[in-house]
């Protein structure tokens, strides 16, 4: 295999595409931390450490779980256990993608640089935490709120309280949506004696579950907009996002899995998207801060 082919490989096996689920929240974490717009270097700083973060979690994920993912009908298929990528490789890749988080954290400012061992701390823990405890799903929360968190830092060199709400609100987002996602697995973790909320909780367990993680998420964002003072776009992209949530919770009703796919590749990527161009829309209007 060439090595063009090794990356292209690579990319697909840590669904590099999914980037949008995470990237939106942290220029929304940005926009709101500059009150206007990041100046062009922070703005390519972020996303080159969000790159290295998310790349560097999704490689090691899939490293550390090769094993069981080669035991899940629907996981064989992954480019480790199928044989496509050697671990040697997809460690390289991961070595790379800390590197590249490091140094673009390290050009933000210190601060950042400081607390990026902490992050890949929870990146490490999250590809474990399946074997010993439920709450994976809230670790993941925790991974992927750093992603406004760590935007705000970026920008102002302080985390403050706003800061802490959207990332409340993120990580109870992601949470819930991985709840929905692990129903997929519910009884190969069971008899695989991993752990999750499904496993634990069963079908109409876990899909409450999920509805409680989505409204602590939309009355997080909503503590947010009532603390900023945002404006009527911030307001219009909240309603939004409760309404594609409710919609995305509609899909699933009574563990309908076959709209599994519609309900989190599509409604979350549109909810990440949707907040963020109401708070560039505030932002612009002069009206967000």
């Amino acid at each position: 295999m060439t090595s063009y082919a090794r990356i292209r490989v690579f990319l697909e096996m840590i669904k590099f595409s999914h980037t949008i689920f995470a990237l939106p929240f942290a220029f929304t974490g940005a926009l709101l931390a500059a009150k206007g717009l990041p100046t062009l270097a922070q703005a390519a700083w972020i996303v080159l450490a969000m790159v290295g973060a998310r790349t560097a979690a999704m490689g090691l994920n899939r490293v550390i779980d090769a094993d069981i993912d080669g035991r899940n009908p629907r996981t064989a298929g992954r480019a480790i256990p199928a044989g496509l990528l050697g671990r040697g490789s997809v460690i390289f890749f991961i070595a790379l993608s800390v590197l590249l988080m490091l140094f673009a954290a390290k050009m933000l400012n210190p601060l950042c640089l400081y607390l990026s061992p902490v992050a890949l701390g929870f990146i490490l823990l999250y590809s474990y935490c399946k074997r010993f405890t439920a709450l994976a799903h809230v670790v993941l929360g925790i991974c992927l709120a750093g992603a406004p968190l760590g935007a705000w830092i970026a920008i102002r060199g302080s985390a403050d309280l706003p800061a802490f709400l959207l990332a409340l609100a993120v990580l109870f987002w992601v949470a819930g949506f991985d709840i929905l996602y692990a129903l997929q697995d519910m009884e190969f973790d069971r008899q695989s004696g991993l752990h999750s909320i499904p496993a634990k909780l069963g079908l109409n367990g876990s899909l409450w579950t999920s509805r409680i993680f989505h409204l602590a998420s939309c009355l997080f964002l909503l503590a947010l907009y009532l603390y900023l003072g945002l404006g009527t776009f911030f307001l219009a992209g909240l309603v939004a996002t409760c309404a594609m949530l409710l919609y995305e919770h509609h899909l699933l009703r009574g563990g309908n899995l076959d709209a599994l796919d519609a309900a989190f590749f599509n409604m979350n990527g549109y909810i990440s998207v949707t907040l963020f161009f109401a708070t560039l829309l505030d932002t612009l209007t002069a009206g967000a801060l």
